[in-house]
């Protein structure tokens, strides 16, 4: 059985675990949709939640609006880990 302390310091072992997307650093984000764009022509540009790592497409409900995010090309995102939601807002 876990005494309080030990649960305590399982806690702050998870929460002081480094957060983030595995490969993150390597995809390129844009602040603006036609730089990322011009960025990738022959691929779609996606909005991230970066936080998250989950991906919007244009005409969705997030695309373009979640309070921290950015624009990527779906290609170099799915690379860096990042997916397409998948209740479809």
């Amino acid at each position: 059985m876990l005494t309080v302390r030990r649960w305590l310091v399982i806690a702050l072992l998870i929460l002081a675990a480094p957060i983030g997307i595995a490969g993150a650093a390597s995809v390129q984000l844009f602040t603006g949709e036609t730089e990322a764009q011009q960025h990738c022509p022959a691929d779609t540009v996606v909005w991230v939640n970066t936080p998250t790592g989950i991906y919007h497409f244009r005409g969705m409900r997030w695309y373009g609006a979640t309070i921290h995010g950015a624009y990527v090309c779906q290609k170099e995102g799915d690379q860096a880990g990042y997916r397409a939601t998948r209740n479809g807002q």
